[in-house]
């Protein structure tokens, strides 16, 4: 005879419906019969992508488990071929940049007035005690003149 280590735990309680009179959503695909999701139809697709390109879950759009895997095949197929976008390109009220909008106590560029002009990289002046360096163009013809015009220059610089 089997002994018993383990009692087995007591069944739950069934779950109470939070959604008191409110019915499931039936599926579109099973109230038309439809047996095949075409990653063609854009127009019946969009309807189960959210407007930032997210695929709406089974709740939201109340298809049934079946129809909810063959939508989301026929979104990503679709998306492979470009014929749907991953993402849809979102535009954003607030301005960019930290602090410019006046909310964290600090205000923007308006309040102190407009920017100074900045100078041109013409009117920057050299400092005076760095020299000016120009090389001087020489044109060599031969190796051998130019072993010698290096050795006279070099001598030049030791010199001064």
């Amino acid at each position: 005879m089997p002994r018993i280590n383990n009692p087995k735990p007591p069944k739950r309680a069934p779950k109470i419906d939070i959604r008191r009179g409110a019915k499931k959503k039936p599926c579109s695909f099973c109230q038309h019969g439809v047996d095949r999701v075409d990653y063609k139809d854009l127009a019946q697709l969009r309807k189960y992508i959210s407007d930032r390109g997210k695929i709406r879950g089974r709740k939201v759009s109340g298809n049934c488990q079946q129809h909810q895997r063959d939508v989301s095949d026929a979104i990503k197929t679709a998306r492979e071929l470009a014929l749907l976008p991953y993402t849809q390109r979102t535009v954003t009220e607030r301005r960019g940049g930290r602090g410019r909008d006046g909310r964290d106590g600090r205000e923007g560029r308006d309040d102190r007035g407009p920017r100074t002009p900045r100078p041109s990289r013409d009117s920057v002046e050299t400092p005076v005690n760095v020299p000016a360096f120009e090389p001087a163009p020489v044109v060599l013809e031969d190796a051998s003149v130019a072993a010698e015009v290096f050795e006279t220059e070099s001598v030049e610089a030791v010199g001064e």
